[in-house]
């Protein structure tokens, strides 16, 4: 299938009336509607977004490519439109974006249809090819632009390939510098390619032979093979998933998210022939175990890594059965009481979920660390830290007579040692003869891994936890008001730091935890409160600066700020984001102040949220939701003037059409 097949002067827009990505995606789908490639629009932008929301598809270069693969979607097709005065789209590099290729894929596409889209990907490489379709004025012009962009492709693909096979059999190619790779997205249809594209290219510009093996939504092309990786002089991975690492042990290894492989690939290329890439070890290996994960970001970015890894699949049993349990309590006080049906289905729901949280956890935790294999060990040692007591041990219905379970905390410690006590038995057993490897997967690691968790948790993690959960639990529930408003002004300030990064994250799990460990703890839900307000005021600080402030703000920022009422209410903090990164000077101080503020008022006036999501939203839960509300505003003005008055007016700023 060529390019031409999935390109049409029907789905194509010369000249978008769109001036925000909102409305920019809106129109595109308008118009997938309008030509029969999408029969449910809302689905359509919902899925769009739902791609947006993991990172944005503005790849940088005035280009964005959304993209959706999904029932919702009748025909392979890629949409062109194009913005003469560009539109602010959250692009990598913080322009503004002029041409969209909007791509459509059935949920039954084939390969000859994602072939196609690979293809389109990687020309959208060429600047040349980019700066013409800028200057298009008609369809009919950009399908014979990429009908000869695509012959020229081809035209050097196929020289290539037939140069390599004759240089294939020189002895001297031996020696020529090699670098392999491996490139992969989350959804595996433009970033994969184009990465691949762009280190191809950077290492022809230096003499150097690049091969890199794709992990896109048609499976693995271009495999690399063992000589390749035996020659190669080092390895590029450039992924935002996992990929088969095993085969590179003992290599140089360089380790990136796609992203970098399309915006960086000189410096990725040259972190491998300057000597700067550290070896890279495989999992469970004997050798310079400490290089293995320096090589992947420090012995603490691993920790934090698997950490997230459980946190982020944790989360939703937490907001799921957080949410509905709390819509269970205000049945519970509106609509019929304890004994209303209604009220004793939703908490059953929301407890059954919160059931969840801490096996679910651990399993992924160790999960990360020690493959598969390590799931079910860490499963069970994650239940058994929820329901295990640590002097009176496992009980047929421990919830009902465990005081102090080993909580959230015995949950990590299951999840860590689980996802080790599998690498170790990886090492233990990798000399074994290759007629006994399937005994390892479905025999040896199952039986031994259980053991050897049952019994650490039992016998010592299970003790130590539970006394460390019961004594943090008493003493947070003990706190006088004075230190209350100390731990939420800390809690609710680390919620604006880095707005969903590590101290972020931090800040929520602690009160989360503390929350799951006993739902009906006041001072659980005090903290909740704490950690949404701190989480609301990012948000809100921003959209005030720019409403009050316009002078100190682009036109840009001032259209991202209107939303920015929307994402606080809903205790989004990610909506700062932009302008913390346009600005972390002004902004994230001005931002900790006013959650430090928000959350003081709320230990002070013993403000109670039971519900671990929902912003605003959830503002009926509150014990006084007037102050709940109040705490929020006072938070954020705070902020706000804070930032309007410090930052500096901006300029050569494009007036926006309500300020002109």
């Amino acid at each position: 299938m060529r390019i031409k097949d999935i390109l049409s002067t029907e789905s194509m827009i010369m000249d978008l009336k769109a001036t925000n990505k909102e409305d920019a995606i809106k129109e595109m789908a308008d118009l997938e509607v309008k030509t029969g490639i999408v029969n449910n629009e809302d689905e359509f932008i919902k899925s769009i977004w739902a791609r947006e929301n993991e990172s944005t598809t503005g790849i940088g270069g005035g280009i964005a490519m959304p993209h959706a693969r999904n029932k919702y979607i009748n025909k392979a097709r890629v949409l062109f439109a194009k913005s003469k005065k560009g539109i602010d789209y959250n692009s990598l590099d913080g322009q503004p974006v002029h041409l969209f290729f909007m791509i459509t894929a059935p949920a039954g596409a084939d390969n000859t249809h994602l072939q196609a889209l690979a293809k389109l990907s990687g020309l959208l490489i060429n600047p040349d090819l980019v700066e013409a379709l800028k200057k298009a004025e008609k369809p009919e012009e950009v399908i014979d632009l990429f009908e000869k962009a695509e012959a020229k492709k081809d035209a050097e693909d196929k020289a290539a390939a037939e140069k390599k096979k004759a240089e294939a059999a020189k002895t001297a190619d031996a020696n020529k510098p090699l670098i392999v790779g491996v490139t992969a997205c989350i959804n595996g249809i433009a970033h994969t390619y184009m990465a691949q594209e762009a280190l191809i290219k950077a290492g022809k510009k230096r003499g150097i032979e690049v091969r890199i093996e794709t992990n896109g939504s048609e499976g693995v092309k271009d495999q690399l093979t063992p000589d390749e990786i035996k020659r190669a002089k080092g390895v590029i991975i450039a992924s935002d998933k996992k990929v088969d690492m095993l085969r590179f042990d003992g290599k140089k290894l360089v380790n990136r998210p796609v992203v970098d492989g399309i915006n960086k690939p000189d410096e990725l290329i040259d972190d491998i022939m300057n000597g700067k890439a550290e070896v890279y070890h495989a999992s469970a290996a004997d050798k310079s175990e400490a290089k293995s994960e320096k090589s992947s970001g420090g012995v603490w970015s691993s920790i934090y890594r698997n950490l997230m890894n459980g946190v982020s699949h944790m989360l939703p049993f937490v907001i799921g059965g957080g949410i509905l349990m709390a819509i269970s309590f205000i049945v519970e006080n509106y609509a019929g009481g304890a004994k209303s049906p209604a009220f004793i289905f939703l908490n059953s729901a929301g407890n059954l979920a919160f059931a969840f949280m801490v096996p679910i956890l651990s399993a992924y935790i160790a999960e990360s660390i020690g493959d598969l294999p390590a799931l079910m060990p860490g499963l069970v040692g994650g239940y058994m830290a929820a329901i295990v007591n640590g002097t009176n041990g496992l009980q047929v219905n421990v919830q009902a007579h465990a005081t102090s379970p080993a909580g959230f905390l015995g949950g990590i410690a299951a999840g860590f040692i689980a996802g080790y006590l599998i690498v170790g038995l990886k090492k233990l057993f990798a000399k074994l003869p290759k007629s006994v490897e399937g005994m390892k997967p479905m025999l040896l690691y199952p039986i031994l891994g259980l053991l050897f968790i049952a019994l650490i948790m039992y016998y010592i993690i299970n003790p130590i936890f539970s006394s460390i959960n019961f004594a943090i639990t008493h003493f947070l529930n003990g706190m006088g008001t004075g230190n209350l408003v100390v731990l939420t002004a800390i809690l609710a300030g680390m919620m604006a730091i880095d707005m969903g990064g590590p101290f972020n994250k931090a800040a929520y799990v602690f009160a989360s935890g503390a929350f799951a460990n006993d739902p009906k703890s006041a001072t659980a839900a005090v903290m909740m409160a704490a950690v949404m307000v701190g989480g609301m005021v990012p948000p809100f600080a921003t959209a005030i600066g720019t409403a009050f402030f316009k002078n100190k703000f682009t036109a840009g920022e001032r259209r991202a700020g209107i939303s920015n009422w929307i994402l606080g209410f809903s205790f989004i903090t990610e909506g700062a984001i932009p302008f913390a990164a346009s600005d972390p000077g002004h902004v994230i101080p001005s931002c900790v102040i006013g959650s430090a503020v928000g959350g003081l008022l709320v230990g002070l006036w013993h403000i109670q949220v039971p519900a671990p999501h929902g912003g605003l939203w959830v503002s009926p839960l509150a014990n006084h939701i007037l102050l709940y509300f109040l705490a929020t505003i006072i938070g954020s003005i705070t902020a706000g003037l804070i930032l309007g008055f410090w930052k500096k007016p901006v300029k050569d700023d494009e007036p926006i059409e309500e300020d002109k």
